[in-house]
């Protein structure tokens, strides 16, 4: 049981640990202390329902149905693009209040939740990873598949709840709006990155 659980946690780990998109974006909520908690939940719930459908057996039905995999790809490219033309247009703005974190207007609540299942639920690599390859990895395991799961979801828990809590302690170096037209630079091309990534798959 324990070296299952434990093998599901290293997994989900050394999965989720990569920059991307949905990890930029909790970082940069961490970094304004807006809905930190929903989008937090989102994510961890979002990649738990995913891990179970990967344990269950739905990687099978993903690899047989590439049309999916494609429309998620285009729609997710066309999603990092706006998503990181937005950034950039921020970035552009520099020196104004708007770029002071306790100055900054918040989006509502559901806006912000929306934006984060869009992150998450239009990525193709995360069907990848936590579906296909989660899943596939779980077949060795057999009755202690259940475990296994339970371990990469309590990655994903830790992951995205430290990340987004923990990004308070990078407040000092945000105080001044140069910083934040750098990091709106870099999500910029974080964003454009894994866009481009996508359609020259």
């Amino acid at each position: 049981m324990w070296n299952a659980y434990l093998q599901g946690l290293a997994m989900g780990f050394s999965l989720i640990l990569a920059i991307g998109a949905q990890n930029t974006f909790v970082l940069k909520q961490g970094l304004k202390q807006q809905y930190i908690f929903w989008i937090c939940l989102i994510c961890a719930l979002s990649d738990a329902i995913l891990i179970a459908l990967g344990v269950l057996g739905f990687g099978h039905w993903i690899q047989q149905h590439e049309v999916f995999t494609q429309l998620a790809r285009y729609a997710g490219a066309i999603f990092l693009l706006v998503y990181g033309g937005i950034h950039l247009k921020q970035a552009l703005q520099a020196g104004q209040s708007l770029l002071i974190p306790e100055e900054h207007p918040a989006k509502s609540l559901i806006k912000t939740c929306l934006i984060c299942l869009g992150f998450t639920w239009l990525n193709p690599h995360v069907y990848l990873d936590t579906v296909v390859l989660l899943g596939s990895i779980s077949v060795k395991f057999y009755e202690m598949k259940p475990y296994f799961a339970l371990g990469s979801m309590t990655a994903s828990v830790l992951f995205f709840f430290s990340l987004g809590y923990g990004a308070k302690l990078l407040l000092p170096l945000f105080k001044s709006p140069r910083a934040w037209q750098i990091l709106d630079v870099l999500i910029a091309i974080v964003m454009w990155g894994i866009a481009l990534s996508l359609i020259l798959a």
